[in-house]
């Protein structure tokens, strides 16, 4: 970690960052977009090229929930980045993440969707 210079440091108490860690802020925050991109796919593909299930619903549910979750991570991830930034500048800790329980629980119900979907068909 490269310190900052005392001369780095602007008016209103924000320090300027090193490049390298706000690349690393930026991949972070498109990772999250490229995972957003993803479920946002899936959804699409689900409810227009996946037959419908016995299940009245079920394809709907699990295109809906692949959607609704491509909405929270994309927010979420605009969100955090914006925050890890302020973060960094004042030269704070930097905050923890909701994102990642979130994404863990919305696969997870997306999953159990799908494999009930599947095995009842």
């Amino acid at each position: 970690m490269t310190l900052p210079s005392p001369d780095a440091e602007s008016e209103d108490g924000e320090e300027d960052v090193d490049y390298r860690f706000t690349l690393a802020n930026e991949r972070t925050f498109l990772a999250w977009m490229r995972t957003s991109l993803g479920l946002l796919a899936g959804g699409v593909a689900v409810h227009t090229l996946v037959q419908p299930f016995r299940l009245g619903g079920a394809r709907r549910a699990i295109a809906l929930s692949c959607l609704v979750l491509a909405v929270i991570i994309a927010v979420g991830g605009y969100a955090h980045w914006r925050r890890i930034g302020v973060a960094m500048r004042q030269g704070r800790p930097l905050p923890d993440t909701v994102m990642v329980p979130i994404l863990s629980a919305g696969i997870a119900v997306v999953s159990v969707l799908a494999g009930v979907a599947v095995l009842l068909r």
